[in-house]
């Protein structure tokens, strides 16, 4: 069952008639999926692009190598590519990207320890961005970063 967090965001978006889809690496289609099981999702759900493999990311979505080996394919700059790039793929009104370590072995650093998740959404006439160190498991990580995606695009939608 979705948190509390993306059924009021599918609610928000569908009383707007907006549609969203993903573009997700650390979740691994998790967001997507967590969308796809409520009331709204025949109203609001495009669909989703996995790219937790680098070739991915740069054979599918086109995030250029040299933007992935200059700021680590977990980062900011990486993300809002993805989601800028997975634009074109989906007639969506919200886009939402997410890469981000929730287990060791990728490019953590002491600034940049597991658990944290980058986000990018694109929203009609707004694109946010967040970083957040979350803690737990590899799987409370990830609903922990739908949880707060969902909850920035509630309350961009509030507005």
């Amino acid at each position: 069952m979705p948190s509390k967090k993306v059924l009021q965001c599918s609610e928000l978006l569908a009383s707007k008639n907006y549609s969203i889809a993903f573009a997700e690496s650390a979740t691994a289609g998790r967001m997507c999926s967590e969308f796809s099981v409520t009331p709204y999702c025949g109203d609001i759900l495009i669909g989703g692009i996995t790219s937790y493999d680098l070739s991915v990311k740069e054979n599918v979505l086109k995030v250029p190598h040299a933007l992935i080996e200059k700021y680590t394919p977990e980062s900011a700059e990486v993300t809002q590519a993805m989601a800028e790039r997975a634009l074109p793929f989906f007639k969506t009104d919200v886009i939402v990207a997410v890469t981000g370590l929730i287990a060791p072995g990728g490019s953590e650093t002491q600034e940049k320890p597991v658990g944290t998740m980058f986000i990018h959404i694109i929203l009609p006439g707004k694109s946010l961005s967040d970083r957040t160190v979350f803690s737990g498991s590899p799987e409370e990580i990830v609903l922990q970063t739908i949880d707060k995606a969902a909850f920035l695009i509630s309350e961009y939608l509030k507005d």
